[in-house]
């Protein structure tokens, strides 16, 4: 494939650069972008504005038609940490993410999505992690969770990490990794598209420590829109059942790789009910009703047990009062979060660790994508 660099800079950015002290181990920033105009500014500026500078910024533009790559050209002639690349055809989450970190050249990765926020001291504190605990493969930490026009919506769980799931209780952007960790694993997989990350870390878990700081270093942003379910709706929730499916599997000690060779069209298959609980969560927090009742019926996988109970009662009550479900889950949380407060610091990174084959059936996060 073809690509078109702009790394182009000014001279004073050049001796900026050149003036700064060289701090080891390298650092690779990586953010793939598709049409993320209007939150581009600030994600570049919170790379930018790092307390730890030493670092070269790989963007790659997913074939953006919003004006992103234009604006990504600016800021590559701004500072020489920019190293803009940009494909001829649309790959998707899951290619770009890979294709991101093959032009990455340092052995530190850290993972930053296009329409979300670093805070400034998050890759110095993620280096040192690493410098302190070798046998890490992944740092992240836990998020600031803001909506679509970056109000605050919800902190950091932090009781989440005081018990193990399958499910990542840190977002994807906030993650930093080896970059033999990536190539040791084969990096991300397209086959799971739209969870991709979740599938990354869980192959990952297997080989290495991942560690995880009890505090938010990261902004993320809950957007509905995001999801693209106006467009694609089948082909998410079909996507989110094979993530439930696979996450069953683990649980009976068994592998799912032979799951990622279906080629059943979205259509054909009824998806687990949990589906709409997890895409719920996503209009929730949004400010929106999930409004999800007739889709419910009309595709999930519907039978007489625990899993189709509670999604019913959790639509029909999310539906009557999403304000109420919010307040009420922002306090439980609040709680949760009070009783480890003495046992977690938040300037130290704790060990993620997933369940023991066979475990309780976890309940998948709520700022999942």
């Amino acid at each position: 494939m073809a690509f078109h660099s702009a790394e182009t800079s000014k001279s004073r950015g050049r001796e900026t650069e050149m003036s700064r002290p060289r701090v080891d181990p390298p650092i690779s920033v990586v953010m793939p972008v598709y049409n993320t105009l209007q939150y581009l500014d600030e994600a570049v500026e919170s790379i930018l504005g790092q307390t730890r500078p030493d670092f070269e910024f790989v963007i790659y533009d997913d074939c953006s038609n919003d004006g992103s790559y234009e604006r990504l050209q600016e800021w590559a002639g701004r500072d020489t940490r920019i190293k803009l690349f940009r494909g001829k055809r649309n790959l998707g989450p899951g290619a770009s993410s890979n294709e991101v970190v093959r032009f990455a050249s340092a052995p530190l990765i850290a993972r930053m999505d296009a329409d979300d926020i670093s805070y400034p001291d998050r890759l110095e504190l993620q280096a040192k992690a690493f410098a302190g605990n070798p046998d890490a493969g992944i740092v992240a930490s836990l998020c600031d969770v803001i909506d679509s026009e970056g109000k605050f919506i919800r902190g950091p769980e932090a009781w989440r990490l005081d018990r193990s799931s399958w499910f990542t209780p840190f977002p994807h952007g906030s993650m930093m990794f080896r970059r033999e960790l990536y190539d040791a694993i084969g990096g991300y997989r397209d086959r799971c598209e739209y969870w991709e990350d979740l599938d990354f870390v869980l192959r990952a878990a297997a080989s290495a420590r991942i560690l995880v700081f009890p505090r938010a270093l990261y902004r993320y942003r809950q957007s509905y829109v995001g999801t693209r379910l106006a467009s694609r709706q089948e082909r998410v929730e079909q996507a989110m059942d094979l993530r439930y499916r696979a996450v069953d599997r683990i649980r009976q000690n068994r592998g799912y790789d032979d799951l990622l060779g279906e080629t059943s069209p979205a259509s054909d298959r009824r998806v687990d009910p949990r589906v709409f609980i997890s895409l719920g969560s996503l209009a929730i927090w949004a400010g929106r009703r999930p409004g999800m009742f007739r889709r419910f019926f009309r595709r999930a996988r519907l039978r007489p047990d625990f899993r189709t109970a509670i999604a019913a009662i959790w639509l029909a009550c999310t539906s009557i009062s999403p304000g109420s479900w919010r307040g009420l889950t922002n306090l439980l949380s609040a709680m949760h979060n009070s009783a480890v407060s003495g046992r977690l610091s938040p300037d130290e990174p704790v060990e993620w660790r997933t369940p023991k084959p066979g475990g309780l059936e976890p309940t998948p996060p709520s700022t999942a994508a």
